[in-house]
């Protein structure tokens, strides 16, 4: 495959990054036309050595971070609260939310895209998190049966902005208190106290309303192969609260958009 074959592979998703962080499609194109400009002008400026979408997105983001196309949050063309406050995240830590949460890279090809070590990158991450959290805090249920561990939760969640509506320790309970209170979000252990599985209950759950769902368990294998309810995501443990912060902030953030895009469609 050329490298013309390669980029044109490749360029919706460059788009869809550039429009994220830009705020604008018309904004994001005009950073992508101008990575397409400095291919044109040296063919060999992609490393032939790297893996060709890594080494795309990495042209982008020097040329992002080296010219002011549209760098005005306030240029955001958006009615989400969620999403201006994504634009007034600072450059790199939006870039580094992005990068992992909406393009799926690997922290290692992340930290390769912006030109920093893992360590930094995770803590961009971070910082993305918490400040995204301020704005789409909700009501949470964590169903997990070792209390030590729920504690933690919930003061995390708590200092994010979020609020817990309850903490269950078996099928029964994370049932009940979903019925009663229902959560925005959901914190759920797979493997429960009496033997039952929090998977059953996110499962029976989301027959009677859609909340997005994150899994924190020390058996990963047993979520990847049983039902996998959408949307999901997994923390394998023991985690850390990095972690938890961003990967809260990262269901809710898009949680949010595709309600909204839901909302237009409807319209």
């Amino acid at each position: 495959m050329s490298s013309a074959q390669l980029v044109a592979h490749h360029l919706p998703y460059l788009r869809r990054y550039a429009r994220a962080l830009t705020g604008s499609q018309s904004s994001g194109d005009a950073y992508v036309a101008a990575t397409l400009e400095a291919m044109i002008k040296e063919p060999n400026i992609l490393d032939e050595e790297q893996n060709p979408k890594v080494a795309l997105f990495r042209l982008f983001s020097a040329i992002w971070n080296s010219l002011a196309v549209n760098e005005s949050p306030e240029a955001l063309e958006t009615d989400s609260p969620a999403e201006r406050r994504l634009g007034h995240l600072t450059p790199r830590a939006r870039q580094a939310f992005l990068l992992v949460s909406l393009e799926g890279f690997s922290e290692e090809d992340a930290s390769d895209i912006l030109g920093v070590d893992q360590e930094k990158l995770r803590t961009l991450v971070e910082e993305a998190g918490r400040e995204l959290a301020s704005d789409i805090a909700t009501d949470v249920l964590i169903i997990e049966d070792e209390t030590f561990i729920a504690l933690d939760l919930e003061g995390l969640l708590e200092s994010l902005g979020h609020r817990v509506i309850g903490i269950a320790r078996t099928h029964t309970e994370a049932v009940a208190i979903a019925k009663k209170k229902r959560p925005g979000l959901i914190l759920a252990d797979i493997q429960l106290a009496d033997g039952s599985s929090g998977l059953d209950a996110v499962n029976e759950l989301l027959d009677t309303f859609e909340v997005p769902v994150i899994f924190i368990t020390a058996y990963p294998e047993r979520f990847l192969t049983g039902q996998r309810p959408e949307p999901a995501f997994l923390i394998a443990k023991p985690f850390q609260p990095a972690t938890v912060s961003a990967v809260v902030s990262q269901a809710l953030f898009f949680e949010r958009n595709a309600a909204r895009r839901e909302r237009r469609i409807m319209a």
